[in-house]
């Protein structure tokens, strides 16, 4: 005769075993949906200026709704070109484009000049490349001036060449998508000309507006500079130099070699915030000199979570690349499109942080670059 403990042991085993089956079942279906829903997530619509007339100084801009097409009518072939890969805000519009390209069903190829002293790289790429006759180009500019020849030899080709992010002074550009680089100084500006009002003394800041002839960084350094004068802040320090990590971080250690007793604010690129975030540490003057960044990237999200970095507006780079996407796939297909367009400008600090869709602006986590898809 079976035991008490003989007859209920097998049924306990047998229940323990389809618990623990249902349990892996329903944590893969949770997974499963999380990752569906995850990469189902739709981009749009999303708020966008529009400018009216295009390209005006002036502010006058229209605010609107932007939904981009369903799919592209055929497999046009689009070639980017941007100035690097060195840091994560190039890495997010890479993130965009691909994915835009890919939801759109259209082939692209990127390439990188490999850093703002690059002009004549870049040059080359575009000239190799027109010389396949893709359907269209977008560029990031290395410089404001410095290509215009070229995209008026490609406009006389028929093959339309849109404007994205760092600004191309040509008046043969078919399209533009590019927030005001003079907006976003002017709001980083802003925030510490507030922050001034508000402790009420003087600040002393060294300003490192990025490499010299970049057109982003021309109406970047404007705006900012605008926004701070006539008041008690004054620029004791202001360096040019390439967004890679080195450049910046000599030209912090330069400037606190010569002010670092007077200076109460580090502003500039987000290279140039990391880079200072390590260096004002090593020198133990973190809690006294303050730092802000004039655009946005991972390394502010993390410095503005753990108070290194005071605010840094974003112009959602990720966002840009796939709006550039789809509006030269309108002009291939001779749809309605709007000639100069961009998302609205945001202003991160410790307020907002955790609120804020980081994924307007940077790539997922692991995400690594890729140059070409539909080829």
């Amino acid at each position: 005769m079976k035991s008490r403990r003989d007859v209920i042991y097998p049924r306990t085993v047998h229940w323990l075993r389809n618990s623990a089956w249902m349990l892996c079942a329903l944590a893969f279906f949770s997974v499963s949906v999380s990752q569906t829903a995850q990469a189902g997530k739709d981009w749009y619509p999303v708020k966008v200026e529009v400018w009216k007339p295009p390209f005006n100084d002036l502010h006058q801009r229209e605010q609107k709704i932007y939904t981009p097409l369903d799919r592209a009518q055929k497999k046009w072939r689009i070639r980017v070109f941007i100035p690097h890969l060195k840091d994560a805000y190039w890495l997010g519009v890479n993130y965009g484009l691909i994915r835009e390209a890919r939801r759109l069903g259209v082939s692209l190829a990127i390439y990188e000049a490999g850093g703002y002293d690059r002009l004549e790289v870049q040059r080359r790429q575009i000239e190799e490349v027109l010389s396949d006759k893709p359907d269209g180009l977008v560029i990031g500019a290395i410089s404001l001036d410095g290509l215009n020849d070229i995209v008026k030899k490609s406009a006389d080709k028929g093959i339309p060449v849109l404007d994205l992010i760092n600004g191309i002074s040509s008046p043969h550009i078919s399209a533009r998508v590019a927030v005001s680089f003079r907006d976003m100084g002017y709001r980083a500006g802003t925030y510490l000309r507030r922050l001034q009002e508000e402790k009420g003394k003087p600040m002393k800041v060294a300003w490192f507006p990025g490499p010299e002839g970049a057109g982003w960084v021309a109406a970047g350094d404007a705006g900012f500079r605008k926004a701070i004068g006539g008041g008690a802040i004054k620029i004791v320090d202001s360096q040019y130099g390439d967004t890679g990590s080195a450049v910046q971080a000599r030209l912090v250690e330069a400037a606190l070699g010569r002010y670092a007793d007077d200076l109460d604010c580090i502003a500039g690129t987000a290279v140039t915030a990391e880079a200072a975030i390590k260096i004002l540490r090593r020198r133990t003057l973190a809690d006294r000199i303050k730092i802000i960044s004039y655009y946005f990237s991972p390394g502010m999200q993390r410095g503005i979570r753990r108070g290194d970095i005071l605010a840094a507006p974003s112009d959602l780079p990720v966002i840009q690349a796939r709006i550039a996407v789809d509006v030269l796939v309108r002009i291939l297909e001779k749809k309605d499109f709007d000639k100069h367009v961009a998302p609205r400008i945001v202003v991160v600090d410790r307020n907002n942080i955790r609120s804020w869709d980081s994924s307007t602006t940077l790539a997922p986590r692991g995400f690594r670059p890729i140059f070409s898809i539909n080829e």
